[in-house]
């Protein structure tokens, strides 16, 4: 398998597939690279190189104790990309991958960089703060957290096959492949990695960031995500940023890259062509 070592010694796996301009795809929370199939197969297609990794204690890279924090996570990505040497790279993220190509970007500058779009992405911040009063409740990560060590296997089936990709909704037609998917993809992961991450997703506030960002980036999220309510992280990272470009998707999930990836593919496409 593809892997790389990062300075702190840990193993960190990628795919590298095709040739042209790279598109590098940040996975999120608790999955893999496995997460971005249909945009991996639907972009090597249309002539792109795709890179994607697991981010350190998910998927194939190593399930160290430490560094489940966005500088490592971020510090990851930048290591995988100067290993690969990577020029004119597009960063995509979903979810907690948003958020780490936004600090990715910020910390590492974007003289490998092109263009970004983040997808039902965490930023600018999820838990609620005297700043932040839109926020969700700490106690709701603190719930998270409970659930995940008393029952992973469990908790990772119930996430998917209700709120992650809008099945709980009325009318919802939902996959078990999907579910199931969503559920070995979480299992493959370390569970104090798991843990962590959801102190690193909820609690780092990306303001700054996304205010030192100059590269054109497009803001993805539906106004039905359960997971990351739109009205507190969308439209107000595309304010913050210097060239974001907000789409709102009526109705869309926190999955939306899987239950709607053909409207996703078209859409980020389009952007990157532009």
């Amino acid at each position: 398998m593809p892997t790389i070592t990062t300075k702190d010694g840990v193993e960190i796996f990628y795919k590298d597939w095709g040739s042209g301009q790279p598109i590098v795809f940040s996975h999120g929370w608790p999955l893999s690279s496995d997460d971005w199939d249909a945009q991996m197969l639907f972009f090597v297609g249309h002539g792109f190189r795709v890179v994607a990794h697991d981010r350190r204690g998910h998927g194939r890279s190593a399930q160290v104790a430490d560094g489940h924090d966005m500088d490592h996570y971020a510090d990851d990505l930048a290591a995988v990309t100067a290993h690969l040497d990577l020029k004119n790279a597009v960063h995509v993220g979903h979810s907690t991958g948003g958020g780490e190509v936004v600090h990715y970007i910020a910390r590492h500058g974007e003289s490998r960089v092109a263009k970004a779009a983040i997808l039902s992405a965490v930023p600018p911040l999820m838990v609620q703060t005297a700043n932040n009063p839109g926020g969700l409740p700490k106690s709701v990560f603190d719930g998270l957290q409970a659930q995940l060590a008393a029952n992973r296997s469990q908790f990772y089936r119930d996430l998917p096959a209700g709120p992650f990709y809008g099945y709980n909704r009325p009318g919802a037609k939902s996959s078990e492949a999907v579910i199931q998917n969503w559920w070995r993809q979480g299992m493959m992961g370390g569970a104090k990695a798991h843990y962590d991450g959801i102190v690193a997703f909820s609690q780092t506030d990306f303001t700054e960031d996304l205010k030192k960002i100059n590269v054109p980036v497009l803001v993805m999220h539906g106004d039905d995500d359960q997971i990351v309510p739109y009205a507190d992280s969308a439209p107000l990272s595309a304010k913050l940023l210097k060239n974001g470009t907000l789409k709102t998707y009526k109705g869309f999930p926190h999955g939306m890259p899987t239950t709607e990836a053909e409207t996703i593919n078209a859409d980020l496409l389009a952007f990157i062509k532009g």
